[in-house]
């Protein structure tokens, strides 16, 4: 190519063009490649979170008779989840209606087209990725009752759990509800999901009652294995869990992923200590499940803290988490199956508050990145955390008390004590996770 004096800078941006076409991410329409790609890798990683991450994680942690249960559970649940979303979900969660419910505008994704934008990336991408979060947050519910629920009760509640619960939360803390008005932290879903999913999980537990053999004798863990391999996806989906709630390719994303990972390698190491001083060796168990609380309890700071915040906040919530599973399981007695409560409920509580405290820009190396808008300290911002745990638990409790009622007058919830003991797999569905010759 001929090259004119004086016109060196335009010839060489004309090359570029010609290899490169990515290089333009942006447009005057606001569209950006770049954050678009991004968002696109995140939603593959929420997805994977679930199928075949959580699948697994809870498969493992079952018995072997109710292994297939709790994968058909999940995979059923993202069926439900995704096409509840396109009917109506997402335009109840993200439709401008009031302060407390979305509208039908959006139902079937109604006028939103190929070149619609929420911010600079695609509408449908944005609709998307909400939906992996509507996919994973009753199917971590599963852990509640796992292995006495029956299957077409676990459809009916999942349906009714995501209209009447997630969507209502998700529409006040991200789309334009009354909890986001008032300036609260919940950057990628200690409210919206740990939460929810935690109370709804101990009400469900308590309503249903303990599996057999619970008290009386150890329920292990069938296959340890999947259950580590399971963990190991949620660790790297989580990634696009909270670096893709900054919706964009950017130093919050970078950031947002930077805190998490640190939350959940402290977390981790913290629940492995603490067994290692109670009971004398780590488990394998401690130290996954620990991980997880470490995942959870940053995942509604995660775009407003540093990484000491981050390094503390894994800290408490391996701590914290820890005690809360011994308590309701020892002290309580209550059989919240794979501890959805103590670890995704007590870990979405502790970190929402703890969101508060460390978005504080005057805590020298734990600092974080400044509260919400219209708010002047550090307590300002706690209290309106507190609002928003106290409303989401009371709430969420109500509710799924409620529809859990309705599931059992319908269709009943536990299966025959029968079943129960055959196992759900045989009883269920007829058929074995293992068919050993």
């Amino acid at each position: 190519m001929h090259v004119t004096r004086g016109r060196p800078a335009v010839a060489i941006v004309l090359i570029l063009l010609m290899i490169v076409p990515g290089l333009v991410l942006a447009d005057d329409s606001g569209f950006n490649g770049a954050d678009t790609a991004w968002i696109l890798t995140s939603t593959a990683l929420v997805l994977f979170m679930t199928l075949p991450g959580l699948a697994l994680f809870y498969g493992g942690l079952v018995r072997t008779r109710n292994v297939l249960s709790v994968l058909m559970h999940c995979f059923a649940i993202a069926g439900v989840s995704s096409i509840l979303w396109l009917l109506f979900g997402y335009s109840l969660a993200f439709g401008q209606g009031n302060t407390f419910i979305g509208d039908f505008g959006k139902v079937m994704m109604a006028g939103v087209g190929r070149d619609s934008l929420v911010g600079t990336i695609p509408e449908s991408l944005f609709m998307l990725f909400q939906m992996t979060f509507a996919v994973i947050t009753p199917a971590l519910v599963i852990g509640g009752f796992a292995e006495r629920m029956k299957f077409s009760a676990v459809l009916l509640f999942s349906a009714l759990w995501l209209i009447l619960v997630y969507v209502p939360v998700t529409h006040w803390v991200w789309g334009g509800g009354w909890l986001g008005e008032m300036g609260l932290y919940d950057f990628a879903g200690g409210t919206v999901v740990h939460i929810t999913a935690g109370v709804a999980a101990l009400v469900a537990a308590v309503m249903l009652g303990p599996r057999k053999g619970f008290g009386s004798a150890a329920i292990m863990p069938h296959n340890m294995t999947m259950t580590v391999t399971g963990a190991g996806m949620l660790w790297v989906g989580w990634f696009g869990f909270n670096g893709g709630s900054a919706l964009a390719a950017d130093g919050n994303a970078a950031m947002a992923m930077l805190v998490t990972h640190i939350s959940a390698a402290t977390g981790a190491l913290t629940w492995m200590f603490i067994e290692w001083k109670k009971f004398g060796k780590p488990s394998v168990l401690g130290t996954v499940t620990g991980m997880v609380a470490g995942l959870g309890t940053i995942t509604p700071a995660s775009g407003f803290v540093g990484p000491g915040g981050g390094l503390v906040i894994g800290l408490l919530a391996g701590f914290v988490c820890f005690n809360a599973t011994q308590y309701l399981k020892q002290v309580l007695e209550i059989d919240d199956s794979l501890d959805v409560f103590p670890v995704h409920g007590v870990g979405g509580m502790l970190g929402t508050l703890l969101a508060g405290v460390f978005s504080s820009v005057s805590l020298g190396v734990f600092s974080g990145y400044g509260y919400a808008e219209g708010i002047g300290s550090m307590w300002g911002q706690i209290y309106v955390q507190l609002i928003g745990v106290i409303a989401t638990v009371v709430f969420t409790a109500v509710i799924t008390f409620v529809v859990l009622k309705i599931v059992d007058a319908l269709v009943g919830l536990r299966v025959a004590g029968d079943q129960e003991i055959e196992g759900l797999d045989i009883a269920l569905h007829e058929e074995r996770g293992y068919n050993l010759q």
